[in-house]
């Protein structure tokens, strides 16, 4: 996997000019995710992105196979990689939303997979 600096990020955003993508973040709800606690942060996600009045949509998904790393949630947004966070929970979703979303930054410490292609390779 590629390093990420801050040339990297400018490529994504450059990359990204001119589309029309939806900001969307899904949140795993398998069996593996609910009994992981996927269901609260989905709320938490939900309500917060509701209080913030940003236009991102909030989407249930399956199982990426990673049910080590429950609950994860994926989050593709204009100018940054795809990424995925794992062992996700009400006060990191809240982070999510606050740090990754509004203000463009990744969380390193809960990344367990990040798009080289953002979001192509699905």
């Amino acid at each position: 996997m590629q390093k990420l600096t801050k040339e990297v990020l400018e490529k994504y955003k450059e990359n990204q000019v001119g589309e029309e993508k939806k900001d969307i973040i899904r949140v795993g709800m398998s069996t593996c995710g609910i009994a992981a606690g996927a269901e609260e942060v989905f709320e938490v996600l939900k309500t917060e992105a509701k209080q913030k009045n940003l236009k991102i949509e909030i989407q249930k998904c399956g199982c990426n196979g990673k049910c080590y790393a429950e609950p994860s949630v994926e989050v593709e947004v204009k100018g940054l990689p795809t990424v995925v966070y794992g062992k996700v929970n009400k006060n990191f979703a809240i982070s999510i939303i606050d740090r990754h979303i509004i203000n463009g930054e990744l969380l390193n410490d809960h990344i367990y997979y990040i798009s080289e292609r953002n979001g192509e390779d699905k």
